[in-house]
């Protein structure tokens, strides 16, 4: 404990370095999910190869990922780059098939409604098939947001300095203290995003809060809502 209260800063700015290399990457990967979902879902010759290929993404091992993208991207080896680019293309492996079941999750009729009400194709996807199926993204982008903090303490490998680093310098120097703090802080930090997409998910959608007490009612509502 006295290693910990000696390094408040040092844990504090590694805190910081690993959540500057989180968050763009769970944004990165939920805005390039987006469109591939959507081709997924919208033609089935696609969804098979979409979905394999993003699939396969995750099954890259990530140290020899972070060897290989200085060569493709053109950066260098202990670029935090490398680690970002990594970080999307994971959570993209694992957002793209929840974006395709999401949207798949929309009733037909509701659709369909929304045709007979003069939706175009765009309009149908940005004002009904993506509310109707925002809890399901969310939640999935809440499993993206854990594992991407989980997965940045490897970068402290190629030299990224994030709170891995403790991780790495405590079993180097052969303290618990650094470890362990390395340790909670990683859970504090996930358990922060999570929350903080909790709350965006009331704020962008507030109908979701009535499917407690009445889930039935509150997509009725919803459907009203977008469809008119």
């Amino acid at each position: 404990m006295t290693w910990i209260w000696s390094n408040l800063d040092l844990i504090w700015d590694r805190t910081l370095d690993h959540l500057v290399l989180s968050v763009p990457p769970i944004v990165f990967s939920f805005l390039i999910a987006l469109p591939l979902g959507w081709l997924a879902n919208r033609y089935r010759l696609s969804r098979g190869v979409i979905l394999t290929v993003s699939g396969l993404l995750y099954a890259i091992p990530s140290l020899p990922l972070f060897f290989v993208l200085p060569a493709i991207v053109g950066t260098s080896l202990r670029s935090p780059l490398n680690l970002v680019i990594a970080l999307t293309l994971y959570g993209v492996a694992l957002m793209v098939r929840v974006v395709a079941d999401g949207l798949a999750s929309v009733d037909a009729d509701v659709r369909q409604s929304a045709v007979a009400l003069g939706y175009s194709g765009w309009s149908i996807f940005w004002q009904v098939e993506l509310p109707l199926s925002g809890p399901v993204l969310l939640a999935g982008l809440r499993v993206v947001a854990v594992s991407t903090v989980s997965l940045a303490t490897v970068g402290a490998v190629i030299g990224a300095q994030s709170l891995g680093s403790l991780f790495t310098d405590g079993f180097q120097r052969g303290i618990e203290a650094e470890i362990i703090a390395g340790i909670v802080a990683t859970v504090l930090v996930a358990l922060l995003l999570d929350g903080a997409l909790v709350v965006l998910g009331r704020v962008a959608l507030p109908w979701t809060r009535l499917a407690g007490s009445n889930g039935a009612a509150a997509r009725e509502a919803r459907i009203v809502e977008v469809t008119t």
